[in-house]
C-alpha cells in the first residue's frame, strides 16, 4: 500500500511538471499545478548506539498527484 501510494505522488509530480511545461498559463494550468504542501520539522532519533536525523520532511498534494495514485493503483490492481 506504501508503494503504490509512493509510487502515485512520484508519477503525480512528474505529471505536474510536465503540465507545468507543456500547457500555456491559463486558469486550467493554474488548477493542475497549484500545490498544497504540509511539512515537518527535522526529526532527531538518538539511539545512543546510532543518532540520525530525517527531515525536514514535506508532502506536496494537488490534483495531479491524487491522479497518479490512482492510475498506480489501478496498474497494481491489474497485476493481481
Amino acid at each position: 500500500m506504501v508503494l503504490i501510494i509512493a509510487g502515485g505522488f512520484v508519477l503525480g509530480g512528474l505529471l505536474t511538471e510536465l503540465m507545468a511545461v507543456t500547457l500555456p498559463p491559463s486558469a486550467a494550468r493554474q488548477f493542475f499545478i497549484t500545490t498544497v504542501a504540509a511539512s515537518l520539522q527535522p526529526l532527531a532519533f538518538d539511539l545512543k548506539v546510532l543518532a540520525f536525523t530525517l527531515g525536514p520532511i514535506v508532502l506536496r498534494l494537488n490534483v495531479l498527484s491524487v491522479v497518479g495514485v490512482v492510475l498506480v493503483a489501478w496498474f497494481a490492481r491489474s497485476l493481481l
